[in-house]
């Protein structure tokens, strides 16, 4: 038999106290790395409507998925214009639709509504009306810019003016603020 080159080490051969000793040692870094682990996150989202997006796996919601407070009798609810954007500032995008019932003549008042859902797989819905048909106004635009909705309407100075041709012209501005849409009008926007 031959001798090795190099004595034997004392650490080399594994012995209980050993095995004891490495599973203290890993007991004891665990337990550490537990207790320091970071707080949790607490950042708080800004008030008001945010230009970058952090939900961008969200489509628009869409009106044809939704029912509307309409009543149109025989005839159906048909959107005739519609914009997408985040109007509250979650990150998630709204849509704006306008709304009137498919009416064979005259013209049908025009009802606007925003919707919202909370993820794809939800249902859209009504969450805000921002002009009411029983106010007898049309949409001639609109537009959705700087987190706010910006629509023209078309109404009429009295009920004697036939339905046929509104003779008032009005700019409106709603915008999310403490918690609802609150409705602006420009200065000297108004004209008959």
């Amino acid at each position: 038999m031959q001798h090795p080159a190099v004595p034997e080490l004392a650490h080399t051969h594994a012995r209980p106290i050993h095995w004891l000793a490495t599973a203290t040692a890993l007991a004891g870094v665990m337990a550490l790395s537990a207790a320091l682990q970071p707080d949790s996150a607490t950042a708080a989202q800004a008030a008001g409507p945010q230009t970058q997006t952090t939900h961008t796996d969200l489509t628009p919601p869409n009106p044809a998925d939704v029912t509307f407070p309409l009543e149109c009798g025989p005839v159906k609810a048909v959107v005739v214009k519609k914009a997408s954007g985040d109007l509250d500032g979650d990150g998630r995008p709204e849509t704006v639709a306008v709304v009137h019932c498919d009416a064979p003549m005259g013209t049908p008042p025009d009802g606007v509504y925003v919707l919202t859902r909370a993820s794809e797989t939800e249902r859209p819905r009504v969450v805000a009306t921002l002009a009411d048909p029983k106010d007898h106004l049309t949409v001639d635009t609109l537009d959705l810019r700087d987190g706010a909705v910006h629509a023209t309407l078309l109404g009429y100075s009295s009920d004697d003016v036939p339905r046929c041709c509104p003779d008032v012209t009005d700019r409106a501005k709603w915008q999310w603020k403490d918690g609802a849409f609150q409705r602006t009008t420009p200065a000297g926007a108004r004209s008959v």
